[in-house]
């Protein structure tokens, strides 16, 4: 059977133990529910992406996997790289802006955007619902009306904004603010609006008379200010690296603490403050300390459960949860996936946490998972503890691919098995860009360290530098591309507007040629003598640097990139598009689209990780 869109939203809402009930074993049914959640978009939209986009990439322990890859379906095979278990990312929900605010109550979820917009989406399935239009500037915060019937927002508009919830409408909105509105407060009456600014004020407004009848005066920004879930006359508020309490004649009523973030459980009884790296969970009534908590780098964001029990705090990338009952110092989890900083966190549940990035991608965590990276090693391929991957380099005919990390640290990969056959140890530390080629049956790797003037030729197999280039002056530059000469004889090189290339024997430079300020250059591929540089917005530039003592000459034949011909990787989306008929042939799965160097051929694709880890992809059945 062939499920609709409406049916995978049903049965992600029937409860595992009614599936159980009807006969249908544990197993099969959280399996189900889990593949279904990670790829709700594209089997929602076209349900036959099940079994072309979603059954191949099930965890290699989970019943649906071991059921599936016994058929002999022409889906995609995945070498290597597949999950050994469930992640505890059930959804991730990409946006088409970066969001800044981040609510819940109940099954519903808010996410405000740069452009104003605040989106509403599903807590079970991630799906939209819903657009909040009104504001006409970035909305910073959100707050729920204590029954959810409602919603408050700030904006840097700098008006506040009454939503009622049933009909997405605007109520009431409010007047005042000079400037940015950072955030937003609804007392516990439901009498009081509490807005907090850039102005350096916090405004206190009647919803019925919609008048500010109070301002209190800051020293500072106000980064954020909110009723005490207990008390409708007492206000939080934190400005100049600072947590102060008020009550709502303006009136300080405890001395200020250093606090970067404050946050506090459902029923008001717990809360915590954040400085820093340092987290302090406090009792409400009597202020003893009931737990210290710590991590490595500064903190974005914090909240606590609605029972108090467990604290969440985001720093980086990285999102950790602890028990707050017990007052271990190490995470009870540690959610790993986002690309860039997470701004945002709040509990959906007791046990389901969710995220949001500038990597403007909303994230799912279920709390009781068990712990993978994005990407993990199965259990067909022999585990590797690595650095983040700095070149792949995929050689099919050769039947291998290669990798190197920021360790310098060299890996051949059987794009057949994906084993790994070798691993050179290189004296490369942290560069920033490296490349490997296979030249003459050898290993020929080459690096660059940021703010070294020179790149280095190094023979992998044998431990030898075999050349040191010496970029010139201007070598600072950003460099977005090098690659070797299938030959080995020259190395070429594309950064700022400059394409060069020298020869590996002598270290001479061989040809140079500038680009116009115009032209984005994002990488470099080599030709025999030939040099090309390729751009997402135009076609490829290429020249000719054989040609001993003369300047390079420019070819008008491109070379053929990609050997399927109309069966192009698209990098931006993560997947694979005829040229011809415009038609999407395969969507990678959000979880494993997060690479940072990759190559494709036609059949294969090959990727790696700042995990550290690599994904082989064979596309041969998909593209027959």
């Amino acid at each position: 059977m062939v499920y609709s869109g409406k049916h995978v939203d049903c049965l992600l809402r029937k409860p595992i133990f009614t599936l159980v009930q009807a006969g249908v074993p544990c197993k099969w049914a959280r399996d189900s529910q889990r593949l279904l959640l990670e790829w709700f978009d594209p089997i929602y939209n076209s349900p036959v992406q099940l079994y072309h986009h979603a059954l191949p990439f099930c965890p290699s322990s989970s019943w649906l996997h071991k059921c599936y890859t016994t058929e002999d379906l022409q889906v995609v095979k995945v070498v290597k790289g597949l999950p050994v278990e469930w992640g505890m990312c059930t959804r991730t929900v990409t946006l088409a802006n970066i969001p800044l605010a981040l609510a819940c109550w109940k099954d519903t979820i808010l996410v405000s955007l740069v452009s104003g917009d605040i989106i509403t989406f599903d807590r079970i399935t991630g799906s939209q619902m819903a657009i909040l239009s009104g504001h006409t500037d970035w909305v910073r915060s959100l707050a729920f009306w204590p029954d959810g019937t409602s919603l408050v927002s700030g904006s840097d508009d700098r008006t506040i904004k009454l939503w009622d919830m049933q009909t997405g409408g605007v109520v009431k909105t409010f007047y005042g603010h000079i400037d940015c509105i950072l955030s937003v407060s609804i007392s516990a009456d439901c009498t009081t609006i509490a807005s907090g600014s850039r102005d350096g004020t916090i405004h206190l407004w009647d919803i019925q008379t919609e008048e500010c009848y109070h301002v209190i005066r800051q020293q500072d920004w106000v980064d954020s200010v909110r009723f005490s879930p207990t008390d409708p006359h007492h206000l939080i508020s934190v400005s100049g690296d600072k947590v102060w309490h008020w009550d709502i004649n303006g009136c300080q009523t405890n001395p200020e603490q250093d606090c970067d973030y404050i946050a506090f459980s459902l029923d008001g009884s717990w809360f915590v403050l954040c400085q820093g790296r340092d987290i302090v969970v406090q009792n409400t009534d009597s202020g003893v300390i009931v737990a210290n908590f710590h991590v490595d780098s500064s903190i974005l964001a914090c909240c606590l459960s609605p029972d108090g029990r467990l604290t969440a705090v985001a720093a980086g990338h990285t999102a950790y949860v602890w028990d707050t009952t017990n007052s271990h110092p190490h995470p009870i989890k540690t959610f790993v996936g986002h690309t860039h900083d997470i701004t945002s966190l709040v509990f959906s549940s007791p046990f389901s946490l969710i995220s949001l990035s500038h990597d403007r991608t909303v994230k799912f965590w279920q709390i009781g998972a068990l712990p993978t990276d994005p990407v993990v090693t199965g259990p067909e391929s022999t585990p590797l503890t690595s650095a983040p991957i700095r070149s792949i380099t995929l050689l099919a005919e050769d039947g291998i691919a290669i990798s190197s990390d920021s360790e310098g640290v060299v890996r051949t990969w059987d794009i057949s098995t994906g084993l790994c056959n070798v691993t050179f140890q290189t004296p490369a530390k942290d560069p920033d860009r490296s490349g490997v080629q296979l030249v003459n049956g050898r290993l020929i790797f080459i690096y660059h360290v940021d703010q070294d003037e020179k790149l280095y030729i190094w023979d992998v197999e044998n431990g030898e530098l075999l050349q040191t280039v010496t970029l010139g002056k201007d070598g600072n530059r950003y460099i977005e591309d090098f690659q070797i000469s299938e030959d080995g004889l020259r190395v070429a090189c594309l950064y700022g507007q400059l394409v060069r290339a020298w020869s590996i024997q002598t270290g001479v430079v061989v040809g140079e040629v500038g680009l116009e300020k115009c032209q984005v250059m994002r990488c470099l591929t080599m030709d025999g003598s030939g040099v090309w540089v390729h751009s997402p917005e135009s076609e490829p530039l290429g020249w000719n640097f054989g040609i001993p003592g003369s300047l390079p000459v420019q070819l008008s034949n491109s070379p053929l990139l990609h050997p399927n011909n109309t069966k192009v990787w698209d990098i931006d989306s993560s997947r694979i598009k005829d040229t011809v008929t415009g038609e999407v042939v395969f969507q990678l799965a959000k979880r494993f689209a997060n690479f940072t160097y990759w190559q494709w051929d036609g059949q294969y694709l090959v990727a790696g990780y700042n995990s550290g880890e690599v994904l082989i992809l064979d596309f041969k059945h998909v593209l027959s």
